[in-house]
């Protein structure tokens, strides 16, 4: 069978591509069905035209690709309802809500997005329910299928050893790198500087003498809004938002500014563009207190005693993350800093630059802990850091000692992959499968096709 793995973990990807810009279905066919599953002829041939309208090359085979992937997904959404598989409508309705609001971010706001759609924002989430839970019950099935799947180091080595040894992938230089951060508090004055400031903004857009997004572009520490003039989406019940940023724009009528308020990234005012029930258009500037040498130096100095019982051994490494850390993924992270794909080993371009230049100038080694640091965030706001680098690796080949955890994973996910082409090898001559006439060109879809009757609809 065709890598199963690989091509669900597509589907993913192309559901939620068609599901990038609403549009009108034009005329259909039912060219495909998976027990009591239909597939329609728009479910193929709109994501090819998606990718069309993006510029991406469509492949001259992409239609049959597109297909087994929904036959793939069609299986998996069967089975899970057998197996009486739940996804709450709160789940559903939330990633409903999160596609929406990316819509309104994408138009510039909810009346252009009706507009284009031609729908009003209740029919456009009615258009993506069913194929939102679709999606959700697929993952579950697949992560059903998987969830005992284990790997042993000997698993580990066998595969090591089956690759070509003498083109194996070379890695560059490589840290496991934890951080304990402080962040230093502004004086009084420097405080009140910034309230005054922010107070100011707010009368000069309320007497008309200035608009509220010419001086977010002016003056807001924020740098992901700077360039559209302070501007978010934003929904009350996503939990990625400061509490106190939520309360205080949920609070505000349409045009309305609100008053300064204080959030854990600084201090703020902010303008309501435009609200619908849980969803909000709003600008904001931020103003972030200037930290002077006199505060960080006393961070310094705090952070010092803190390393002092590190190199002591009186307190772990996770006991003074969880006890002296502001750095809110800690608590996820352990302290450790991760990469996009959730590794914790990063390459030196992943790293920010004060902490590539303080690994050069220290010399710090494995197993050691820096000095408290002074450094700036990607906010430009200013802090003092403990450095742990648990692990550096050299410029290498790949090898088992080095490199274990990255084998490890390939490893896994190669026999979880053989796991669901098992699944699947045995489960689809269970179903009833049509394909349609138009399918039967194919190569790819010979595993389905032997079990499958034709239509010509």
């Amino acid at each position: 069978m065709k890598v199963v793995f690989t091509l669900i973990t597509a589907l993913f990807f192309v559901t939620m591509g068609v599901a990038q810009a609403p549009r009108k279905v034009t005329a259909d066919k039912i060219v495909g069905i998976v027990g009591d599953k239909i597939i329609l002829k728009s479910d193929v041939y709109n994501d090819i035209l998606d990718r069309q309208r993006r510029g991406e090359p469509v492949p001259e085979n992409a239609d049959c690709a597109i297909m087994e992937q929904i036959l793939t997904l069609k299986a998996l959404v069967l089975q899970a309802e057998k197996d009486s598989i739940q996804v709450g409508d709160d789940e559903i309705d939330a990633l409903l809500d999160n596609q929406i609001r990316g819509f309104i971010q994408m138009y510039g706001s909810k009346e252009a997005l009706e507009e284009i759609a031609g729908r009003t924002v209740y029919q456009i989430k009615e258009d993506f329910r069913v194929t939102f839970r679709e999606r959700k019950l697929a993952e579950r099935m697949r992560d059903k299928i998987v969830e005992s799947i284990k790997i042993t180091p000997q698993e580990v080595r066998e595969y090591f050893l089956k690759k070509d040894q003498k083109n194996l992938p070379f890695y560059e230089q490589q840290v496991v790198i934890g951080e304990i951060v402080m962040n230093p508090k502004a004086s009084r004055d420097l405080e009140k500087l910034t309230i005054d400031e922010l107070n100011d903004f707010k009368k000069q857009v309320e007497s008309g003498t200035q608009k509220f997004e010419t001086l977010a572009r002016l003056y807001t520490d924020d740098p992901g809004s700077k360039e559209n003039g302070g501007q978010y989406s934003i929904n009350r019940t996503e939990k990625t938002w400061d509490p106190a940023f939520l309360n205080n724009a949920f609070r505000l009528k349409e045009g309305q500014i609100s008053p300064v308020f204080k959030s854990k990234f600084g201090y703020h005012i902010i303008q309501m563009v435009s609200r619908a029930g849980d969803d909000a258009i709003v600008r904001h500037i931020l103003r972030i207190p200037k930290i002077t040498d006199e505060e960080i130096n006393e961070t310094i100095t705090k952070l010092d005693s803190v390393r002092a019982k590190l190199i002591a051994g009186t307190i772990s490494f996770g006991e003074a993350v969880a006890k002296y850390s502001d750095d809110e993924n800690s608590k996820f992270t352990g302290g450790y800093k991760q990469g996009q794909n959730g590794t914790t080993f990063l390459e030196m371009n992943q790293l920010d630059k004060d902490l590539v230049e303080m690994l050069a100038k220290s010399g710090l080694k494995a197993g050691e802990y820096s000095k408290p640091t002074a450094y700036t965030d990607e906010r430009g706001k200013r802090g003092v850091r403990i450095v742990y680098l648990k692990t550096r690796t050299t410029p290498h080949i790949e090898n088992l000692k080095d490199d274990y955890d990255h084998l490890a994973k390939e490893a896994v996910e190669i026999k979880k992959q053989k796991a669901l082409e098992a699944w699947f090898a045995g489960k689809i001559p269970t179903y009833y499968i049509m394909i349609d006439q138009d399918f039967k060109g194919c190569g790819t879809l010979q595993n389905w096709m032997q079990y499958a009757s034709t239509g010509n609809k």
